[in-house]
């Protein structure tokens, strides 16, 4: 990888001890004395079991919420930055990241608790694996990397690439011991690997794997390696620790189908000796019960040994291997019945989830290997710069690419190309600027990149995944090398 990039990921480094320094004075718990109206917190508490954990980058999750929901850093000068609500219980102003992080690159360096605990997410520091960034922290996620709108106005989700990890190992309310809870999370459906773990739960609070039970979080994605479902996934399961489970038993659970909306609610809930699964459409319909039983029949499961620290985009002892966006979701105290969530879902539905407007920008993802990005090498704004297999490394400079209405494809000023206007297979795949030319056109086609001049797909020749693979063009085989995974 070319110097400067190197250099960027220094500069994501920050140390676990600024961070909590930042935390002081950050966050209101409360906000105003009247609501502006009901969060997914408030129907909690109505139903007996209220959050203890409350964490979104989009939307106030108690009606009189009226503090930061999250703090970005910009790199050009390393000051932070609190991001707000439009007003108490509403949504997030984007705009207040937009003016700050113009011209320069932000990552998120806090996720606020909402529920006024002090349960922030901050920087994952090392556990029993070790981050990319600096003394073995993970990295931060790009602030800009997974925006959206949500209720008609601009927002930005939690874009983790594998090695980005958020924690809190000190955590206040949070279950331990065989103690009930629940949780929920809102996905990205369509943004998820085989890598261990895109979490979002109860972890250990020393960053390590303590044994059976010792965890209860939601997982996203399509491992294989312990629980799966129907289907090639992804799967909401539940990380306990030494295994995704889908069910009662290790291993297949027909009942665990495969869910993959692009806004995807996913619920995990437990108490003693009971467990359940639920998820469902966040911008349409009702919740269904994928698995509702006893815990595992493994040793260690029966009575839980939960710690109470809590982990987004990474696995109880900081396995790092994963990848997803996180939009929001809460914890609770108690185990919430069926018509609490149901209420909750149809909060989640009226928030109004839906793509960015003017199009869709974010990281291009290969579907033959999901930690691959459509890199734009070294973000050159060059005729002719190669458009390759990189890393996803949350480089929004390089990876970050813009889906047009037009049928074009951006980033940083130009447009994915197909080389000289030449469609024999194997013709590269460059950026140029764009000048409206058919070899600069593309469809979105059941997973594929169409050039509607050719008729051929975007392609990974020879279904190399080696970083610095320039793609090429390539007549339309149905290869999982043709599969991209769009913003």
């Amino acid at each position: 990888m070319a110097p400067h990039r190197r250099l960027h990921r220094l500069r994501t480094a920050v140390l676990a001890v600024a961070a909590a320094a930042a935390l002081v004075g950050a966050v209101t718990g409360g906000g105003v004395s009247q609501a502006a109206g009901t969060g997914p917190c408030d129907i909690y508490a109505a139903g007996g079991t209220p959050c203890v954990a409350a964490h979104s980058t989009t939307r106030a999750l108690y009606g009189s919420y009226n503090g930061a929901l999250y703090q970005v850093r910009r790199s050009s000068d390393n000051t932070t930055r609190n991001i707000g609500l439009l007003a108490a219980g509403d949504y997030v102003d984007a705009s207040q990241q937009d003016s700050f992080c113009a011209g320069t690159t932000c990552l998120i360096t806090i996720i606020y608790d909402q529920s006024g605990r002090g349960n922030h997410l901050t920087q994952a520091p090392p556990g029993g694996f070790s981050g990319p960034a600096a003394g073995g922290y993970d990295n931060l996620a790009n602030a800009t990397a997974a925006p959206i709108m949500v209720g008609g106005h601009k927002a930005y989700g939690v874009y983790v690439s594998p090695g980005t990890g958020y924690r809190n190992n000190a955590t206040n309310g949070v279950a331990k011991g065989d103690q009930p809870e629940g949780m929920y999370a809102i996905f990205d459906g369509t943004h998820y690997n085989g890598g261990c773990c895109f979490d979002y739960g109860n972890a250990e609070t020393n960053s390590r794997d303590n044994g059976n039970g010792t965890m209860e979080a939601i997982y996203f994605g399509n491992i294989k390696v312990w629980g799966y479902g129907t289907g090639n996934g992804p799967w909401i399961m539940a990380d306990l620790e030494n295994g995704l489970f889908s069910g009662v038993n290790a291993g297949y659970n027909s009942n665990d189908p495969t869910i993959n909306y692009r806004f995807t609610t996913a619920i995990v809930k437990g108490e003693p000796n009971h467990w359940s699964i639920r998820g469902g459409n966040a911008q349409s319909g009702s919740l269904s019960t994928f698995y509702n039983g006893a815990r595992p029949n493994v040793s260690g499961y029966n009575p839980m040994k939960k710690e109470g620290a809590i982990i987004l985009g990474i696995g109880g002892d900081n396995s790092i291997g994963a990848a997803g966006t996180f939009y929001e979701g809460v914890m609770t105290s108690g185990y919430p019945s069926d018509a609490t969530e149901n209420s909750v879902q149809a909060n989640l539905v009226a928030a109004a989830y839906s793509p960015a407007a003017g199009g869709r920008t974010g990281p291009i993802v290969s579907g033959l290997n999901s930690s691959k990005c459509m890199d734009n090498n070294n973000a050159a704004a060059t005729n002719g710069n190669k458009v390759q297999m990189w890393d996803c490394n949350g480089y929004a400079a390089a990876q970050s690419w813009t889906v047009n209405a037009n049928g074009t494809i951006t980033i940083g000023g130009g447009c994915l190309d197909i080389t000289g206007a030449n469609y024999n297979n194997g013709t590269l795949i460059e950026w140029w600027a764009c000048n409206g030319g058919a070899n600069q056109q593309w469809q979105a086609s059941s997973g594929r990149l169409v050039n509607p001049a050719s008729g051929k797909c975007l392609d990974d020749p020879g279904s190399n995944t080696a970083n610095g693979t320039q793609l090429v063009l390539w007549a339309c085989n149905g290869g999982s090398n043709q599969q991209w995974r769009l913003p």
